[in-house]
């Protein structure tokens, strides 16, 4: 069964939102969609250089608000009162465990016709890792793949009808340590707050304000 989606008009909706209704909490069939939109999140070359922690208890949005204090404490109420929080990190490496892990993965998943294609891809994707450690901008490139999911994310919230928050305002490294990030190889690199918002969210009943289309779009 197709659904149509006018994206025009979700683009025009959406809107950061300032104010979450804690009383108000995700069906937790709608955060099984957002957890494959997160797991099917395009990355480059395939490398899903990633992990996403998602707060949806209390004592959880209490961990992640430990990097919202002093100069963020403004993103404290947002973390608490939203139904749920991703945490998007990044790897901090691209080992050959990891690697190997996606490789076999693609080929369970039937990707590989061949050992040759198989081999291929490995040699490609490595070629890939090995640039970005020669320039030095492997941890950039890796966060680049992020934010890619950071984009998926969003537009499939506003798409249920969900509000979103996205939000780089915190102590990321407060938010490794509460979280035991830094012992997994990750690092946090944007949250994400989720649910639905509230009558405070002035930002909800403001006009969106973006440069005309002839200003950010060249047709060639």
């Amino acid at each position: 069964m197709s659904i149509a989606v006018n994206l025009s008009e979700i683009a025009r909706r959406r809107h950061t939102c300032k104010a979450f209704d804690p009383s108000r909490t995700i069906p937790a069939e709608t955060m099984d969609q957002l957890r494959t939109l997160l797991r099917y999140a395009p990355s480059s070359v395939n490398s899903q250089p990633w992990h996403f922690v998602i707060a949806g208890s209390e004592a959880g949005k209490a961990k992640v608000a430990q990097g919202t204090q002093g100069p963020f404490a403004y993103n404290t109420p947002k973390v608490m009162k939203a139904s749920h929080v991703v945490v998007l990190c990044a790897r901090t490496d691209l080992d050959d465990t990891h690697l190997g892990r996606v490789l076999e993965q693609e080929a369970a998943d039937g990707r590989f016709a061949t050992p040759e294609a198989k081999a291929g891809q490995a040699n490609s994707r490595g070629g890939y890792v090995k640039l970005h450690r020669e320039l030095g901008d492997t941890a950039a490139w890796a966060q680049k793949q992020v934010y890619l999911a950071l984009g998926e994310l969003l537009l499939g919230a506003a798409t249920l009808g969900l509000d979103a928050c996205p939000m780089e305002g915190f102590d990321a490294a407060a938010v490794n340590a509460a979280l035991g990030l830094d012992d997994r190889g990750l690092t946090a690199v944007v949250l994400v707050a989720l649910g639905h918002r509230s009558e405070e969210d002035f930002n909800a009943k403001l006009p969106k304000s973006r440069l005309p289309a002839e200003a950010v779009i060249s047709e060639i």
